[in-house]
């Protein structure tokens, strides 16, 4: 059974939501100190957590930025602000989807499934490495050209540095690591990290993407990532590739 925290100071739209996750026979619990939930965070030891903007005392971003010191568990924003640039600081903040008010909980609940297929179930990373059939990778570790993906643990190494990832960062770090040289489409991109390209806004793939290359240059690879424009992105590595 799956456990989900609930950060939500509404308390009928935090039953509501509990209440759904119950019927699905998920294991929701609700943050009642607003103060400081991190307690209660390590207390549920939640594997998603869904997260209201609008919190007493500090607001949602903060505790997103807080959570992601501890943990690269999945993090949807619910929220009554619906402003592109709302969405675009909750990815940059460290979630990895976002839900506005009012909720529509069937789509919801097809999102909360989806991250669990894609975190822990039958599309989680090393499964992927796994069956990937690549030469020279170990169960749940990819390579390419000196760059290493430890699936298992969200992490990105080059040269003995290391820098930890969010969920979304890693996906898109394995697609890339999958097909190094070869571009690709920002279909495939959002589809690897959402499942239905429906439910995406194409700047939220741009800022995923942001991020990841800002993590590929905190270990000196600035230029790792390239746009092909009206295609996608492909990932150029090489041995020597300049610091």
């Amino acid at each position: 059974m799956y456990r989900i925290l609930i950060v939500e100071d509404d308390d009928k739209i935090a039953s509501i939501l509990k209440n759904n996750m119950d019927k699905y026979e998920f294991e929701a619990s609700v943050v009642t100190q607003f103060r400081d939930i991190m307690p209660e965070f390590i207390a549920a030891n939640p594997q998603l957590v869904l997260l209201d903007i609008n919190l007493p005392f500090f607001d949602g971003y903060y505790w997103c930025r807080q959570i992601r010191m501890r943990s690269s568990i999945p993090i949807i924003f619910i929220s009554a602000r619906a402003g592109e640039m709302d969405q675009v600081m909750a990815i940059e903040n460290g979630g990895d989807d976002y839900i506005t008010k009012p909720i529509h909980l069937d789509l919801l609940m097809a999102k909360v499934k989806s991250v669990f297929r894609r975190s822990y179930g039958e599309y989680a990373a090393p499964s992927s490495a796994a069956s990937s059939g690549l030469e020279g990778q170990s169960l749940g570790e990819l390579a390419a050209g000196g760059l290493r993906l430890y699936l298992a643990r969200n992490e990105l190494a080059w040269k003995g540095q290391r820098v930890e990832l969010t969920k979304n960062e890693q996906l898109l770090a394995e697609c890339f690591m999958k097909q190094p040289g070869i571009v690709v489409s920002r279909e495939q991109l959002l589809e690897a990290l959402w499942d239905d390209v429906q439910f995406v806004d194409d700047n939220t793939l741009t800022v995923n993407v942001t991020r990841l290359r800002k993590k590929l240059e905190e270990l000196g690879l600035p230029k790792a990532i390239e746009t092909v424009r009206g295609q996608g992105y492909k990932l150029n590595m090489a041995e020597e590739t300049p610091r």
